[in-house]
Formats: structure tokens, C-alpha cells, sequence
């Protein structure tokens, strides 16, 4: 498949300070945007072709690719005023799809499990949706049974079959935009509720390898840092702790992982441990910092723990 949606669109409330300025798909990840991983993934399944819907600080997405271009595939942004929703959004950009499957990828997580495989898989199931889930973490809403979606949060009160994390990729043939209504605020849990009802084909494929982290909370956000200094997911080489353009000066003390951003600084005598500072944050002389995040352009001051700048 060429092409694929990513849900941008999202407002990200719970991450509060973190979204005031930018959608929750735009924050970074060791300096790298956080929906760029999504393209990352896609571009290597074969995408040339990326829709993603906005809303919240549209014109984020316009400063950061201001191309529509991405490694080569073609970003196109479609604006939605009034959220849609997850299957209204797709409703709204059945356009750009000719009638050909395509790939529909949550924004808001940080994935490596194996693309390639959830299509493979696709394509030998003839599945008309395929949902990727894993085996470990919450909630395990989704139950599979030989392969086929029977249950989904126990609405059916299905009680056979294993449960499954549903990762928020899913891989769909165009006769499923023909369930959706047109102009229309869904979900597709709905729509897929019905698919099971009527016995159509909703399937299942479990990637457990690599890392998975839904970046809900500031806390997931924290922690999603921590595991990458921890372990190779992604690579090593995308990875900037110390931006070459962020200045430390010589007296600060950094403990534990400490990133800091193009243009970032931390004056003497400031004390930053496990905090994460945006493009041009500044912390000041004699700071004293744990578990905090210092956004874009924002200076903190005095003694934190767990606050958002």
C-alpha cells in the first residue's frame, strides 16, 4: 500500500502545558517530532503518500513541513474545523485514496513494531480491517479469536478468546469507507462493532516485537525518554541528548537523562535531572530541576519537581 492516514488532529488535553502551543503529533522526542516516527514507519512500508488531518494549532504542521514533503513521500494536510472524530476524519479524506487500501495510523503513539508484517498479513487474510494489537499492556480491550475481532471492551460480553492491546494502526480496504456516514462525528469502534455483529471480516494480527508507548500523559511522555536512553529502538543516530547548538554551562549539574534542544541553554549552578527542554528553553542560574519540562522558548526558575514550563 502507497498510502496511508495519520490522525493528527488530536487536542492532546491531558498533556496541558505540553500542547498550548503545537498538537500533541508535533511535541519531540529527543528533539525529533513525535508524528515523523509514524512517517518513518510508513515511508519504509512502501507510503508515498501521506494525508494527515489537523485541528488543534494547524499551523504547526504548515512551519514544520513547509514542503508538504517528507524523505520523498508527499504530505498532504487536510484541516478539519469541527472534529470528526476517527472514522469521520477518514470520511473526509476518502478522496485522496482512489478506491485503494490504506494504512490509518493514531498520531499520538511511538511505535516500531513491524509494519511490514500487519500488511502482509492483511493481504493474505483478505480482511476488510485489520487492526495490529500486543499481547502486554492497557487496556486489553480487544478480544481475538483465530484471528477474527469477536469483542471489543466486552460490549458483546464475549467471554472466549485472548485479549489484545489495540496499538491504534489498522490497515483498511475501501469498502469500509462505505460504512461511514458522510459528514458525520464517528468513531470507528462503532463501526467495527457492527462488523462483528454481521460477521464481517474484522481481523487481528499480534506484533509484539519492539516498543509501543501512548504518549497520553506527562508521566508516558517522561518515561517514553527514559526507555530510549535505555535502549536501541529506533537507532542511535537520530538521537540528540545535547543539541550541538544548546549551551550547558560548565558548572550545571545533569543527572539521569537530561535533553536539551536546538538552541536550549542552562546557566551556571542549575541542578536539571530527568527533565526534558525544549528548542530555546532556558533554565537559570541556581535552578534546581526534577522531572520537569521547559517548553519551547520558556525559562524556569527556582526549585521544581514534575512542572511544566
Amino acid at each position: 500500500m502507497d498510502r496511508a492516514f495519520v490522525l493528527g488532529a488530536g487536542l492532546g488535553t491531558r498533556l496541558k502545558a505540553l500542547t498550548e502551543r503545537r498538537p500533541k503529533p508535533l511535541i519531540p522526542i529527543y528533539g525529533k517530532p513525535l508524528i515523523t516516527f509514524a512517517f518513518d514507519q510508513l515511508i519504509a512500508a512502501g507510503a508515498r503518500e501521506i494525508v494527515i488531518n489537523t485541528h488543534h494549532c494547524q499551523e504547526a504542521y504548515e512551519a514544520a513541513f513547509p514542503d508538504g514533503v517528507y524523505r520523498g513521500a508527499r504530505l498532504i494536510f487536510e484541516h478539519e474545523p469541527v472534529l470528526l472524530e476517527t472514522a469521520g476524519g477518514i470520511k473526509n479524506v476518502e478522496r485522496y485514496f482512489g478506491g485503494q487500501g490504506f494504512v490509518v495510523y493514531n498520531g499520538d503513539v511511538l511505535t516500531n513494531v513491524p509494519l511490514e508484517k500487519a500488511l502482509a498479513h492483511h493481504a493474505a487474510s483478505g480482511n476488510e480491517v485489520t487492526m495490529v494489537l500486543r499481547s502486554e499492556g492497557e487496556p486489553l480491550h480487544v478480544t481475538l479469536e483465530t484471528g477474527r475481532v469477536v469483542d471489543i471492551a466486552g460490549r458483546l460480553g464475549v467471554a472466549e478468546g485472548d485479549r489484545y492491546l489495540f496499538t491504534g494502526i489498522y490497515v483498511v480496504e475501501p469498502e469500509f469507507l462505505r460504512r461511514i456516514p458522510e459528514r458525520t462525528k464517528i468513531s470507528v469502534i462503532p463501526l467495527f462493532m457492527e462488523m462483528i455483529k454481521e460477521g464481517a471480516k474484522l481481523g487481528g494480527v499480534v506484533l509484539d516485537e519492539g516498543g509501543w508507548w501512548d504518549l497520553g500523559t506527562r508521566e508516558k511522555y517522561l518515561e517514553v525518554h527514559q526507555a530510549l536512553a535505555a535502549g536501541d529502538f529506533f537507532g542511535a543516530e537520530w538521537r540528540k541528548t545535547v543539541d550541538g547548538t544548546a549551551r550547558v554551562a560548565k558548572d550545571a549539574r545533569l543527572g539521569g537523562f537530561v535533553v536539551a534542544g536546538d538552541g536550549a541553554e542552562i546557566e551556571g549552578g542549575a541542578q536539571v535531572t530527568d527533565c526534558i527542554l525544549w528548542e530555546g528553553a532556558r533554565v537559570l542560574r541556581g535552578s534546581v530541576l526534577n522531572r520537569c519540562v521547559v517548553t519551547s522558548g520558556r525559562t524556569a526558575a527556582g526549585r521544581h519537581t514534575a512542572v511544566d514550563f
